[in-house]
């Protein structure tokens, strides 16, 4: 009876391990820890965070560089419309026209800074009047011309002739001549020096002395013309004569 309520017993008791300890682990301790002791807090999460942060801080940085280099090899690239304006400025007709005015103001400022008064300028003298001998000017080419048709401007300076002291059978044909190479004997006549009328006052102002419709009436040209030979060289066969040396007069 002993022996069944002892074996009775082991088999309702909590089962023991062979060395009689309870059985809470493969090697019968408890399970804290493979070495034995508790487990303590891993450290694994925080360096995993800081390890994917440095790699992420690597990679965004690469790929900003390399946008950078992109971004600035495109831009050097592209023309610079700046300065390929400014490197065809010279090779312009503009570009030379400005060196060419800049290089003359240089040659002006060297020269008035080197600039000497050597001497008075001479002023030219009014030419002597040919002397009005033997009707012809003192030596002055006569040139002869019929008389002209009436009602026409020669016939008007061929009329008015005398009242200047000139015989108009001499001196017409000298005035005949001058004025047909100046003006062709229009009273429009125009030079772009400011010279006009028929006989080329210059400016054509000067004739109203002699009337106020100096712009388009003959007479008063002719008038103002003869007068002004006759102060200046005496005779129209000497003014002729100065004009065909000098293609003025």
């Amino acid at each position: 009876m002993s022996q069944h309520r002892r074996r009775k017993a082991s088999n309702s008791g909590p089962r023991e391990a062979s060395n009689g300890r309870p059985r809470n682990a493969s090697n019968g301790r408890p399970r804290n820890a493979s070495n034995g002791r508790p487990r303590k807090a891993s450290n694994r999460r925080p360096r995993r965070s800081v390890r994917a942060f440095l790699l992420t801080t690597v990679v965004s940085a690469i790929f900003v560089a390399a946008g950078a280099e992109y971004v600035i090899g495109q831009l050097a690239a592209q023309p610079n419309l700046l300065a390929e304006s400014l490197a065809a400025l010279p090779a312009s007709r503009a570009g030379a026209h400005l060196v060419h005015e800049r290089q003359h103001m240089i040659l002006m400022a060297a020269a008035t800074g080197s600039l000497k008064i050597v001497g008075k300028p001479k002023v030219a003298t009014k030419p002597a009047p040919p002397s009005a001998a033997g009707g012809g000017g003192g030596g002055a080419p006569i040139v002869y011309a019929p008389v002209p048709s009436p009602g026409t401007a020669q016939s008007i300076a061929y009329n008015l002739l005398p009242s200047f002291g000139f015989d108009p059978k001499t001196q017409f044909g000298c005035l005949k001549i001058m004025w047909e190479n100046e003006s062709g004997w229009r009273v429009t006549a125009a030079n772009a020096s400011g010279a006009y009328g028929i006989p080329q006052a210059l400016p054509g102002s000067k004739m109203a002395s002699a009337g106020p419709n100096w712009q388009t009436n003959a007479t008063t040209q002719i008038k103002w013309g003869l007068g002004y030979i006759k102060g200046r060289y005496g005779t129209p066969c000497g003014a002729w004569a100065f004009w065909q040396n000098n293609g003025w007069y």
